[in-house]
């Protein structure tokens, strides 16, 4: 029984033992298996406009920050006018978005697979800043759309999204009720609502200047995961050794 149990706990130690530093290193300057993003972050120089931060270490390349710009790029063929001319104030904000999922190196931590053909992976509950969220809101308050997940169930016919036939166009505020509301389900949940603020550095940027503040908030957040599963990993070795004994 002694050696059976020695390599029990052998095993169930082996099964959460720390990852690597190469492992944590690697999730907190990643680039996820999108449809535009490259395969590992890197410095360029010449990123367009609202996505020049992440100039010093992206995972987009010029052409997709310029195109990120557009009404109608190729990176979609996503039409932000369905329900009229989008405002200027509310669209840098998609903009904004856009070029947050499409650069951003720092997702790791929030990155998993993805069963829709055009990619591999996506990011699902990403905690944004409570600026970010409810200024986008509040700029966006006055705009007209008709559904409130953007992800799916577009018409498509034309080869770019119109609003399906049983739906109509409301304003922004009968779509969606809050920031919150907004915010977690325009993009099927790629994002969280938080009330941490920027200078909180538990919450994730769309909006900075200079050095990126995202790579310490995901760091924080990959470390609590990782101390969860070592404490429940060794929460279930001690109910084995009481069992067992």
């Amino acid at each position: 029984m002694d050696i059976l149990l020695s390599r029990l706990l052998l095993f169930l130690v082996s099964l959460i033992a720390l990852p690597s530093c190469d492992s944590t290193a690697d999730k907190l300057n990643m680039c996820m298996d999108g449809k535009h993003q490259i395969t590992e972050p890197r410095p360029e120089g010449q990123l367009y406009e609202q996505c020049s931060p992440w100039k010093e270490n992206a995972c987009c390349t010029a052409n997709t920050t310029e195109e990120a710009h557009q009404d109608n790029s190729y990176l979609y063929n996503f039409n932000w006018n369905h329900c009229g001319v989008m405002s200027k104030k509310c669209k840098q904000h998609f903009i904004q978005d856009t070029c947050f999922y499409e650069c951003s190196p720092h997702l790791g931590p929030w990155i998993q697979a993805a069963s829709e053909s055009w990619r591999k992976e996506r990011i699902l509950d990403v905690p944004l800043c409570l600026e970010d969220c409810e200024s986008w809101y509040e700029d966006c308050k006055d705009d007209y759309t008709c559904k409130e997940n953007w992800h799916k169930g577009w018409d498509w016919s034309t080869g770019t999204n119109r609003c399906p036939s049983n739906s109509q166009c409301s304003r922004w505020t009968q779509i969606f009720s809050s920031a919150q509301d907004m915010c977690e389900k325009i993009w099927s949940n790629s994002y969280k609502y938080t009330t941490l603020t920027k200078d909180s550095g538990r919450c994730m940027q769309m909006w900075f200047t200079g050095p990126n503040p995202n790579r310490k908030v995901a760091e924080y957040y990959l470390n609590g995961s990782e101390t969860v599963a070592i404490a429940t990993g060794l929460h279930v070795i001690v109910l084995l050794m009481m069992l067992l004994h």
